[in-house]
C-alpha cells in the first residue's frame, strides 16, 4: 500500500485528489486499492505537520498555499526528513515557483488537470523513486534555470558519467539509457548515484535541470545536426539521445 498526503488549500481539489487515488486497483475483482490517503493538509505548516506525523510515501502538494507555501513546506519536509517523496501540482501559471520547488528537492511536477490514469501512475513512480518529468514542465522549468544560472561543467564527472546525465536530461528510465549506451540497468543506476553525489543533487529531476543547464543534451543535438547536414523534420532532444548512445555505446564503461 502507497501512503500519501494531499496538501492544498481548497477542499475540493484535496477531496478529488483522493477520490482518483484511492480509487486505484478497485476495478479489481475483489481489489481493494493500492493507494491510500492517510492526510489531507490546507496549507503548508499542516503538510510538514503530517509529514512528520504520518511519514507517507508520497506528499502531493500545491505550489500556492497560505500561511507556508508548498515550496517552503517542501524545504521543511526534506530537511527534517530527506528521503520524502515530494509531487508538486501546477497550472503553468509561476514558472519561479516551480523553478523554486524543483531547487527546494521536488521529485517530479503534475498538472491539476492531468487525467487520473496519470496521477496514479506519477504516484506509483514517486514512490518507486523512479524519474517523474512533465515534458512541458521541464522545458519551462529549464528555460528558467538556463537563464539564470549557467553552470560549467563539473572536473569531477567522468565521460561516462557525462553521457549517462545527458541522457537523464532527457528523461529517458535507466532501461532506456542502458539499452543506448549498451551497459546493465545496475551500471546505469551506479552512475547516476555517483553524478548525484558528486553534484549534490536529491533526485533524477534536479539532475535533468543541471544537464540543460551544461549544455549537455543541446551540444548532443547539435553535434547530430552537424553531421546529418541540418536538423531533419521532428527532430527533438530525445531522438538526439538515441543517437549518442548509439554512436558512443562501444566505449569504455
Amino acid at each position: 500500500m502507497i501512503r500519501v498526503v494531499v496538501a492544498d488549500d481548497q477542499a475540493l481539489v484535496r477531496a478529488g485528489v483522493r477520490m482518483m487515488l484511492e480509487a486505484s486497483g478497485r476495478a479489481a475483482p475483489g481489489g481493494t486499492g493500492e493507494i491510500e490517503v492517510v492526510g489531507e493538509a490546507a496549507d503548508g505548516a499542516e503538510a510538514v505537520r503530517l509529514a512528520e506525523l504520518h511519514r507517507p510515501d508520497v506528499l502531493v502538494m500545491d505550489l500556492r498555499m497560505p500561511r507556508v507555501d508548498g515550496v517552503e513546506a517542501t524545504r521543511r519536509i526534506l530537511a527534517g526528513w530527506p528521503a520524502a517523496r515530494i509531487v508538486v501540482l501546477t497550472t503553468f501559471s509561476d514558472d519561479a515557483d516551480v523553478y523554486a520547488a524543483l531547487r527546494a528537492g521536488a521529485l517530479g511536477f503534475l498538472l491539476k488537470d492531468d487525467s487520473p490514469e496519470r496521477m496514479v501512475e506519477a504516484v506509483r513512480q514517486a514512490a518507486a523513486g523512479e524519474p517523474l518529468l512533465a515534458p512541458s514542465v521541464l522545458r519551462r522549468v529549464v528555460g528558467r534555470a538556463l537563464a539564470a544560472e549557467v553552470m560549467a561543467m563539473p572536473a569531477s564527472l567522468t565521460e561516462r558519467e557525462v553521457q549517462v546525465l545527458t541522457l537523464v536530461g532527457v528523461g529517458l528510465p535507466n532501461a532506456e539509457i542502458g539499452a543506448r549506451l549498451h551497459i546493465g540497468v545496475t551500471t546505469v543506476k551506479t552512475h547516476v548515484a555517483a553524478v548525484m553525489d558528486k553534484l549534490g543533487l536529491r533526485n533524477r529531476t534536479q539532475a535533468a535541470v543541471v544537464a540543460h543547464r551544461l549544455g549537455l543534451v543541446d551540444a548532443a543535438f547539435r553535434a547530430r545536426s552537424a553531421a546529418g547536414g541540418g536538423r531533419w523534420g521532428g527532430a527533438t532532444p530525445e531522438r538526439e539521445a538515441g543517437e549518442l548512445g548509439r554512436g558512443e555505446g562501444e566505449m569504455g564503461r
